[in-house]
C-alpha cells in the first residue's frame, strides 16, 4: 500500500528542494504544501511539530524535521 508523503516547504528552502528532488527520483508520490503562501497548512505544520522551519515532511502518520534521507528511505522502503 502507498504512503500518504507530504512535505511542508517554502521555496527558498535549500533542503526543501532536496528532498523534493528525492522523492522524484524514487518515484514517491507526495503533497508539497507551500507554508510561505498557505497559512492554514502553515498553521498546521507548527500544531505538528512546534516549530517553524522546514521541511517538515510527513509519511503517514511519522513526522521528520529537515531533510533526514535515511530516515525516509527506512519509512518508505527504499
Amino acid at each position: 500500500m502507498e504512503k500518504q508523503v507530504t512535505i511542508y516547504s517554502t521555496p527558498a528552502c535549500h533542503f526543501c528542494h532536496a528532498a523534493k528532488a528525492f522523492f522524484d527520483e524514487n518515484n514517491v508520490v507526495y503533497t508539497d504544501s507551500n507554508v510561505a503562501e498557505d497559512l492554514e497548512k502553515r498553521k498546521e505544520m507548527v500544531d505538528l511539530t512546534g516549530q517553524m522551519g522546514v521541511p517538515v515532511i510527513r509519511v503517514d502518520d511519522e513526522v521528520i524535521v529537515g531533510f533526514d534521507e535515511a530516515k525516509l528511505r527506512e519509512l518508505l522502503g527504499k
